[in-house]
């Protein structure tokens, strides 16, 4: 308890000391997630106004499930915060480049996405290494001569909350990652995009592709790639109905929100929502990630019935619908993918989702794999995902599921031996 308090401190210290780089409007230190990881993340100078900009980078030792990168790099660089509009902000993120010789104008650029990990700052993949699944993922684009820069998302390694969800908030990050490799490498890295997400990378990757003519017009987008889909659309032709499978309610997610800048200006802190159970979990959540988060929600048995004051209803019910996106038109051709057997986000969840993006006229190529679930999909889907990249790349037809929809039942049962399918 005493080294966590003095771990707090030092947190608090550091960001407090930081805060004169950014606007006072962007909340900082402990209670959001802000934790000590290393000097590399804090940034105590003046910010460049320019969205985009590296600021510093560090060379990071070769990762076990990332065999084929030439060259790993952390990076800093300058976003512009959307949720509290408190200007130039910090955000780390990972870059990797192929095995090689640099290709004529560049390696084509990977934006990469992540899911859920948490909203503390040690939750960063930069900061942790990405996940076996998402490592295995992206060293099949190192395979395939592609740069992959990936966001730790504003707020995870850089100050103040991680605004969970928040499509146009995360999509900023992930332009802005490219836009920063670009300037710092602009021989060896092409303007030449691919974005793709999964889960609440799903979110990031539609609402970058979404901002993007606006907010980086000159981001050359080629292709954007979404699979287990957490968008809503509340003006799509399908009601998504409730997103987890078989009503549960699990706690954590909400949690995450709470801290995530979900709780619109002026409402009670987060702290006043939740019961006593449910504060040792918010405790948690702002220091822990998924992992330590699910085993915790697991052995008290909580989920939103009793982690909530009056259970989850209020609470969801107060909470800025982050999720929500537009009925428009995408600038770039669209590909997304469903796990029949995912009991994380349900399959006609993700329908409802397809089913809007084809409401407003966009061609998506929506694939469904039996049995699959939400953490298989990430890598079943790749070699889905290659041809239709490389079909982009080269200007062929592009397949459009648009007109032969179907709804999906009850979600699968797993289907055994396949990686990461669990």
């Amino acid at each position: 308890m005493k080294n966590t308090l003095c771990t707090l401190a030092v947190a608090m210290t550091l960001w407090t000391s930081a805060a004169n780089a950014w606007s006072n409007a962007l909340p900082v230190g402990p209670a959001v997630g802000d934790q000590s990881l290393s000097p590399f993340y804090i940034w105590d100078s003046a910010l460049p106004q320019h969205p985009g900009v590296m600021l510093r980078e560090e060379s990071i030792p070769r990762q076990p499930d990332i065999t084929d990168a030439s060259k790993i790099q952390r990076i800093l660089y300058t976003s512009q915060d959307k949720r509290w509009n408190a200007g130039s902000v910090p955000v780390s993120g990972t870059l990797w480049f192929p095995q090689g010789e640099t290709p004529k104008g560049g390696w084509p650029v990977i934006a990469w996405a992540h899911g859920t990990l948490g909203v503390a700052d040690a939750c960063a993949p930069s900061w942790t290494n990405p996940t076996p699944r998402d490592a295995h993922y992206i060293n099949q684009w190192l395979k395939q001569g592609f740069v992959v820069v990936a966001t730790d998302y504003q707020g995870l390694g850089g100050p103040g909350p991680h605004p969970y969800l928040n499509w146009e908030a995360e999509g900023r990050s992930v332009l802005d990652s490219v836009r920063a490799v670009l300037q710092a490498y602009p021989q060896q890295i092409a303007n030449n995009l691919v974005i793709t997400g999964q889960s609440q990378g799903s979110g990031a990757s539609l609402g970058a592709s979404l901002i993007a003519p606006d907010y980086a017009p000159e981001l050359k987008l080629r292709a954007t790639i979404a699979t287990g889909l957490v968008a809503t659309f509340p003006d799509g032709p399908i009601k998504p109905g409730h997103a987890r499978p078989g009503h549960r309610d699990p706690a954590r997610f909400t949690l995450l929100r709470l801290i995530g800048g979900s709780l619109p200006d002026g409402a009670p802190a987060a702290d006043k929502w939740v019961t006593a159970q449910g504060a040792k979990m918010l405790t948690l959540a702002r220091t822990a990630c998924m992992k330590e988060l699910g085993r915790y929600e697991r052995k008290e048995k909580l989920d939103g019935a009793n982690a909530f004051v009056g259970g989850s209803g209020p609470v969801n019910a107060a909470l800025i619908p982050v999720t929500n996106m537009p009925l428009k038109m995408f600038p770039a051709p669209l590909f997304t993918a469903t796990g029949l057997a995912d009991h994380t986000l349900s399959p006609h969840h993700q329908y409802a989702a397809v089913a809007a993006l084809c409401a407003a006229g966009n061609p998506v190529e929506w694939k469904t794999y039996p049995g699959i679930t939400h953490n298989g999909t990430v890598n079943v889907a790749f070699e889905d995902e290659l041809a239709f990249v490389r079909g982009v790349m080269e200007h062929a037809p592009q397949q459009n599921s648009c007109g032969s929809l179907q709804a999906p039942g009850e979600p699968q049962h797993p289907v055994k031996g396949v990686p990461f399918n669990t």
